[in-house]
């Protein structure tokens, strides 16, 4: 589980021409923030989202989802970002039966779901202009909700299960 802040605005891609072009982009800085569950069997994404922030609130709510949802046991691996560590959504996960893996410090490449939001953004940011807000919010969460069936062989390639598992450390005197 991770949330992604995605900002409305121009995400260069590459254009050679003889004359110079102007390329529309979007002026402001709207955010559309989604928080997501990666399924890392169906390869599904849980997702919530809002355009203010993302808080403990929505990560419990997130959790309370994931319990309804899926059969337990249920592992959520999870960044320490302040919101998702805090004594609520530990208190909650424990009260749901849900356990929370935290990952290392500064260490986002281990957890799938930035791979996902790596491909969201090539898919839906990357050269890409929107008349709107709403239209920047739908097209990247229609792409997030179709990605595990309209993107298959991508997200198969790119969420694998070619990881090592390294035991805790075991230090002798």
């Amino acid at each position: 589980m991770d949330a992604s802040h995605f900002v409305m605005g121009g995400f260069a891609g590459r254009v050679w021409s003889v004359v110079r072009k102007y390329v529309k982009t979007a002026s402001g800085r709207q955010r559309y923030n989604v928080l997501g569950a990666l399924n890392f069997v169906s390869k599904k994404i849980e997702t919530i989202c809002n355009d203010s922030y993302i808080t403990s609130t929505q990560v419990i709510e997130m959790l309370v989802e994931l319990s309804v949802k899926y059969i337990r046991p249920i592992k959520v691996i999870l960044d320490n970002a302040r919101y998702q560590r805090c004594a609520a959504v530990i208190e909650k996960a424990a009260e749901l039966g849900i356990e929370l893996v935290f990952l290392p410090t500064y260490s986002p490449n281990l957890n799938l779901i930035e791979r996902v939001w790596k491909i969201v953004k090539s898919k839906v940011l990357s050269s890409a202009y929107h008349e709107t807000f709403c239209d920047f919010c739908n097209n990247i969460y229609n792409c997030v909700d179709t990605l595990h069936n309209k993107c298959a062989t991508e997200m198969a390639s790119s969420v694998t299960d070619k990881f090592h598992i390294v035991d805790e450390p075991r230090f002798t005197t």
